[in-house]
């Protein structure tokens, strides 16, 4: 029986609407009580004090990125949006960069009538939780960063087009590509190293990704989106400025990395050296180390759903009967 009830909502923000992924309860979902989930209605339908959590994506992913990790968290509501530029946000307008993400994920709340929650960001989406934490401390009543959050170690000099490329790989290049079938798109992805664990929700993910252009297919991600978010990771003020307020967000913070990178390589984003200077540098911040997975696994696999599950529970202060026997 699945622990949760699935549906989407539009929420206004500046330049469009955020398509937003919403996994509801079944305890809630079923509840026959005045205020309970109704899939006909939108969010004032779902109760703002149902235990819930805000999960932001990477850089190129969508809201069911998260879909893996769902089960984990039996009674808990799990918000998730496609940020803007990407999957049904691809159409949303106007400038991007940290700052507008956390400015939209505030919107977000507003609309679910929430005033804070614990916040988890895997990849960029962990920069993303960050510059939320600092823009709207009031909003995040705790952080959980999934291998992204503390600064990479990029090499200084490199231009914006050589930048992308280093941080992003190939995964920056797809986004220019035009497959002829949503199959030739899905063949793309099952021969990438990183992907040895395939399931039928990563087709389910990698197909909701997938556009029409003409005769032809595409990523829905915007390149230009990217670039300018990667850009504004590494030569922008908002994640500066928040990192340098997060000794004083005086929150439980939680950093968790894995051993290899994008393309499954070691030793992956967060080289020992450098996490070792990251963990010196900022001591407010608790960190695990979870073996045998990838930046994509980590959350996008049975095996890393298992494996972060735990610390999700904590994350969000919820017991369930998988923690206890």
């Amino acid at each position: 029986m699945s622990t949760h009830t699935y549906r989407t909502v539009d929420v206004p923000v500046a330049g469009g609407d955020l398509r937003v992924g919403v996994w509801e309860p079944a305890s809630i979902a079923d509840a026959e009580v005045p205020g309970a989930f109704d899939s006909t209605r939108a969010s004032e339908s779902s109760p703002a004090h149902v235990p819930s959590v805000l999960a932001i994506h990477g850089v190129t992913a969508s809201h069911l990125a998260w879909q893996f990790v769902v089960d984990q968290l039996p009674g808990v509501r799990l918000i998730a949006p496609d940020l803007r530029g990407r999957g049904q946000s691809a159409d949303v307008e106007g400038p991007a960069g940290m700052a507008t993400h956390a400015r939209d994920l505030v919107a977000v709340l507003d609309h679910f009538g929430i005033e804070s929650l614990p916040v988890l960001g895997h990849s960029m989406g962990g920069f993303v939780s960050v510059v939320m934490s600092h823009l709207a401390p009031e909003r995040v009543d705790r952080l959980m960063l999934i291998d992204g959050g503390l600064p990479l170690d990029a090499p200084a000099g490199i231009s914006a087009e050589d930048l992308v490329a280093a941080i992003l790989g190939p995964t920056a290049e797809r986004l220019s590509k035009r497959f002829d079938t949503t199959e030739s798109y899905l063949s793309f992805w099952r021969a990438h190293p990183a992907f040895q664990e395939w399931s039928a929700e990563l087709d389910e993910y990698f197909t909701y990704d997938l556009v029409a252009d003409g005769e032809q297919f595409r990523p829905a991600t915007s390149l230009a989106t990217t670039t300018e978010d990667t850009v504004d990771l590494n030569t922008g003020t908002a994640l500066v400025d928040a990192l340098g307020a997060l000794p004083g967000f005086g929150k439980p913070i939680h950093f968790i990395t894995v051993p290899r990178g994008l393309q499954n390589e070691a030793p992956g984003l967060y080289a020992p050296a450098h996490l070792a200077r990251l963990l010196e540098a900022f001591p407010c911040v608790d960190h695990d180390r979870l073996d045998d997975l990838n930046h994509y696994t980590v959350v996008m696999s049975a095996r890393g759903a298992e494996r972060i599950g735990p610390l999700l529970r904590a994350a969000t202060s919820v017991a369930t009967a998988q923690s206890t026997t």
